[in-house]
């Protein structure tokens, strides 16, 4: 029991701390590798990123669920996936019942131009976190070795062309759907 009242406060945390979005839950779930390192590491967490950006629905929840399921079964997914949606339910049923009164107020319109950009950095954060966990082997190498010598090349290149294919014109409709089945090909075809 105490397995599932930890993974809600946790996640309960989580929901209620990462402003954003799926995606500034990932900081979060890089420090829960680390306080709970029963639950995942970090390369599970890259893991869960690939299966949890791959399914539908938001990554936030996907990565709950997938957490709570891997440590405690279905009724760990319920909690998880739960304990995450429940700030969110309180806190915009409270914030749309006030800033409904206030829409044009100076104040408010001044917090969400404060609050843009740091959302906008808690997505660049767990982004650079993903990068970091598929381009980049865990080399204890120095200097410009360490550097060049770390980079997992066959995966830069994947994550180069995706970005490429993504913005040019001739690719960039393209169902997301597309591209993930693509590099998932890939993977399986290089055994990445």
């Amino acid at each position: 029991m105490s397995t599932l009242l930890t993974l809600c406060l946790e996640f309960f945390r989580t929901g209620l701390l990462a402003v954003g979005g799926g995606l500034a839950t990932l900081p979060f779930l890089n420090e829960m590798s680390m306080s709970h390192p029963t639950w995942f590491d970090t390369q599970m967490l890259s893991n869960m990123i690939a299966v949890s950006e791959s399914t539908p629905g938001p990554i936030g929840i996907n990565m709950a669920t997938y957490v709570g399921f891997t440590v405690a079964g279905v009724p760990g997914a319920l909690c998880a996936t739960l304990s995450l949606v429940l700030p969110s339910i309180v806190v915009i049923t409270i914030v749309a019942r006030i800033l409904q009164q206030f829409k044009e107020n100076r104040i408010v319109k001044s917090m969400f131009s404060g609050l843009r950009p740091a959302v906008t950095g808690l997505i660049a954060a767990a982004a650079y976190s993903v990068i970091q966990l598929s381009l980049f082997h865990s080399f204890s190498l120095s200097g410009f070795t360490q550097f060049f010598g770390g980079i997992a090349w066959l995966n830069a290149a994947i994550f180069t062309c995706t970005l490429f294919f993504i913005r040019w014109k001739k690719t960039a409709k393209l169902h997301p759907i597309a591209f993930i089945g693509i590099c998932a090909l890939l993977g399986i075809l290089f055994k990445l």
